[in-house]
């Protein structure tokens, strides 16, 4: 089998996709592996490991057998803390097939946040690599777990184990009938948001919800089983798993898999497994924008997309300039399985500064009343659809708040809508900066800084001040090579966005701090500032 090669026209068909997808993620495994069961689905580019729909179906059978005999009863939750592998994928879709809750361990929250996740989960069993089993250690030794909430046992799965689970598994008689067959609106997955106001909050997404974010991904990229991702983004972020995960799992296309990103492998993995998309944040934009030392042959490469984070149209506009690749700028939350809104593939129109349109979604811009706003006018951003959360685990009154008639989720984000039915994301409710009482959002700020070539990330942010209540600053990260001093930036500011707008100081750090996606978190920056560089 030459893994090199996607699948051609003369497959078997893959699923049909409707807004409305249902089943379950054992439903949708096992339609695949019937119906294109010798075609790739997974490659991982550290060794040239190929997996097959059959062969992924045989080893999420025994991942989820494997949890059965641990005892683990269905509707548990089952945690995974892994980097980006073969083992991720089996140990999260085995976790589902069978029927249990998987709970994602970010690798990179730290001990504390960690030691929470498994503990407010209720996580029976924590699946992880020998690599990551002293941070799972640590943070399970590090808490105090009530009479409630025990003590998870913790499990090491890695390429060897699993295959010695495999050929334990085919020696016994088929136990897949005893396997419980969960449903739609069964839970399946259990991922924390970020937390940066607080304890994070568990996204409770069902199996319904989970295939509903992979078909809302296939309909707005018109995916088909020839399409092959390169995934980048950790799998315990909800961008890496519903969107270059179930997007293909969905339509029987495939996945290279590298397990991190890289500027130096990045272009390579495209060209040499022939990917025709990739998803990024824009954080990785920048970074491959500055590496770059030559073209790649893009020769079966359809597109790009970004998401997570709004991307800056200077930079936006630099990457299809540098690459030749169409970049699809698109919206996703935790809570709705990834992807609410995207730009339409080419020849469509484009709009640079927008994510895009509803696909597989109804959204609205509300007042404060949460009554619909006409075109133009700025509001909070709803959503709705079968991609939107169950609920908040164990925090009925966060769902409460969340989720409001007619199960429209309250985003959090500020907007407008254009004629056109383009929706532009101009802020946080939460981030807006209030200079003497005028709402200043973040997100424009942010823009006039990159309009400097050599600014790779910046971010507005808020200061207490006792003459206007806040005042504006920022953070930039610039190109090593760069002689920008704060005084150019300033000045740029004041050109694009006014005096009353511009920051009062600019700070310079070798990195702005980050989620597990490569999404920047301006709200940690007025503590990660220290207090003796402030005027």
């Amino acid at each position: 089998m030459d893994a090199t090669k996607p699948k051609s026209a003369g497959q078997p068909p893959s699923l049909h996709l409707s807004a409305s997808a249902s089943g379950s993620v054992r439903e949708l495994i096992d339609t695949q592996a019937a119906a294109m069961g010798a075609a790739v689905f997974l490659i991982d580019p550290a060794n040239d490991n190929v997996l097959t729909f059959a062969q992924l179906r045989a080893e999420v059978r025994a991942v989820a057998q494997l949890l059965r005999e641990q005892g683990i009863e269905p509707g548990q939750s089952v945690a995974f803390a892994l980097h980006n592998s073969r083992c991720a994928v089996i140990s999260i879709l085995g976790i589902l097939y069978g029927g249990y809750r998987a709970v994602a361990i970010n690798l990179v929250a730290g001990r504390d946040v960690i030691a929470y996740v498994l503990s407010h989960s209720q996580s029976a069993l924590v699946l992880t690599q020998s690599e990551n089993d002293q941070l799972v250690q640590e943070a399970l030794s590090s808490h105090v777990f009530d009479s409630d909430t025990l003590t998870p046992r913790v499990h090491i799965l890695n390429d060897d184990t699993l295959d010695a689970l495999l050929a334990h598994q085919q020696m016994q008689p088929s136990r897949a009938s005893e396997i419980p067959l969960p449903d739609t609106d069964s839970d399946g997955l259990l991922m924390y948001t970020s937390g940066t106001t607080g304890r994070p909050k568990g996204v409770i997404l069902s199996h319904g919800n989970l295939i509903a974010g992979g078909c809302n991904v296939a309909l707005g990229h018109q995916l088909t089983a020839s399409d092959r991702a390169l995934c980048v983004l950790p799998l315990y972020h909800i961008n890496g798993l519903c969107v270059t995960i179930f997007g293909p799992l969905v339509v029987g296309g495939s996945v290279v898999l590298p397990q991190r990103f890289s500027t130096s492998a990045f272009w390579d993995h495209i060209d040499r497994y022939r990917c025709s998309w990739f998803s990024v944040v824009p954080t990785q934009i920048a970074y491959l924008l500055r590496d770059a030392t030559s073209v790649p042959q893009r020769v079966y490469l359809r597109f790009g997309r970004s998401a997570s984070a709004p991307l800056s149209p200077d930079v936006h506009s630099s990457f299809e300039k540098r690459f030749q690749v169409p970049l699809i700028e698109t919206m996703g939350l935790t809570e709705t399985a990834a992807q609410i809104l995207t730009n339409p593939m080419p020849p469509g129109k484009r709009k640079l500064g927008s994510p895009g349109k509803p696909v597989g979604d109804e959204v609205k811009i509300v007042d404060t009343q949460l009554s619909e706003l006409p075109d133009g006018q700025e509001g909070e951003l709803l959503v709705r659809g079968p991609n939107v959360m169950q609920r908040y685990f164990r925090n009925p009154a966060a769902t409460h708040d969340a989720l409001v008639a007619g199960h429209w989720l309250r985003t959090g984000d500020l907007g407008r809508k254009d004629n056109d039915g383009y929706l532009f994301i101009t802020g946080r409710l939460k981030e807006l900066i209030i200079k003497g009482g005028e709402n200043i959002a973040p997100r424009e700020i942010d823009d006039a800084l990159y309009q400097h070539s050599d600014v790779i990330e910046a971010a507005a942010f808020a200061r207490p001040c006792n003459d206007f209540g806040q005042r504006v600053e920022a953070a930039v990260c610039i190109r090593a090579s760069s002689l920008l001093k704060e005084a150019d930036l300033l000045h740029l500011c004041k050109e694009r966005v006014g005096t009353f707008k511009c920051p009062d100081r600019i700070y310079f750090l070798v990195e702005l701090p980050k989620g597990p996606s490569g999404k920047i978190q301006r709200q940690k920056l007025p503590d990660l500032i220290a207090p003796e560089n402030m005027k």
